[in-house]
């Protein structure tokens, strides 16, 4: 029963055992799951990270390699330059003395990616949920919108989840609300989104990661430690998320990624936004197509044919306050 004393994403999981938490959007989205990690391992659940990634993973020896296309990523796995989050977060693992494995995904379309996370499962011995998450809000994205940002890692891994009927729990958590507008996300056509899923059934709330919470404080020293060790491309996504947790407030400057934009980091950017997986596929209107896609261009080339058949596109609406 769902009551106002806990949030709706944790009463969902409440008899979860063994829980993947895995970044749906590619690059440092895993770090965005790590808040929710820590609190479900704090209730002494088996939690495990994954990501789907940007690194060069072809490149990585034979023993990285627990199945096809699933690698074992552990803070001493051999790093090619400095940009390989799941290495990064493994590295931060470690330091605190938590379980350092992060897996990876390479960046491949839904039907080698869902054989990918039953992979991960089996070697797993199995699990209860899992949870996608990612840093923005472009996933909750239906596709008639007149902006969608970056979706197609988003769409390759909600339509590979989307696929495991077998698992008992699987559910959408995104951290960053707002980011996505730097990519033509219209926010106030997610809050539209966010409603219809309500209406569904399918939404679960929102909560606030908060820079005072144990949760909180452990997710600021995670992206203080990643942007010290990727230099040549820290996240905007985690670094405006940081910024918020902190409380800063407006055109806050952590990268000089951002030279030439302004921010408006705000406590919006800090609040998780929950939502039950296959509620959210079922309310996609082209994650169907995807189902015979291999490889992320296909995805790209399959989201960018269905837009043209759009008779008309739901278009911004300026957020009225």
């Amino acid at each position: 029963m769902i009551t106002l004393g806990e949030p709706a994403f944790f009463t969902r999981l409440r008899d979860a055992r063994r829980v993947l938490i895995a970044g749906a959007g590619g690059g440092f989205d895993v770090y965005a799951g790590l808040p929710l990690a820590l609190a479900l391992q704090s209730e002494g659940k088996e939690v495990h990270l994954a990501n789907l990634s940007f690194a060069d993973l072809y490149g990585l020896d034979s023993e990285v390699w627990v199945d096809l296309d699933v690698a074992a990523v552990t803070p001493d796995t051999p790093l090619r330059g400095d940009y390989f989050p799941e290495r990064t977060l493994a590295q931060w693992l470690a330091t605190q003395g938590l379980p350092s494995t992060v897996y990876a995904f390479p960046s491949i379309g839904v039907a080698p990616l869902r054989a990918a996370y039953r992979a991960l499962i089996a070697h797993l011995g199995g699990v209860d949920a899992v949870v996608l998450v990612d840093g923005g809000t472009d996933i909750l994205m239906r596709g008639d919108e007149n902006g969608l940002g970056t979706p197609e890692e988003d769409m390759a891994s909600l339509g590979a989840v989307s696929g495991l009927d077998e698992v008992p729990h699987r559910l959408v958590a995104c951290l960053g609300f707002g980011v996505d507008a730097y990519h033509g996300v219209n926010h106030s056509l997610v809050l539209e989104n966010l409603a219809a899923l309500d209406r569904d059934g399918a939404y679960l709330g929102a909560f606030s990661l908060l820079g005072a919470a144990r949760e909180g404080a452990l997710y600021l020293d995670a992206v203080a430690h990643a942007h010290c060790h990727t230099v040549s491309h820290p996240s905007i996504v985690n670094g405006s998320v940081a910024a918020a947790v902190r409380g800063d407030f407006g055109d806050v400057r952590f990268t000089e990624r951002t030279r030439g934009g302004e921010l408006f980091v705000n406590p919006l950017m800090a609040l998780y936004f929950c939502v039950d997986l296959p509620g959210l596929a079922a309310r996609n209107l082209y994650l169907d197509l995807l189902e015979q896609t291999f490889l992320m261009r296909q995805v790209s080339s399959v989201i960018e044919e269905f837009r043209t058949t759009l008779p008309r596109q739901r278009p911004p609406r300026t957020f009225p306050h």
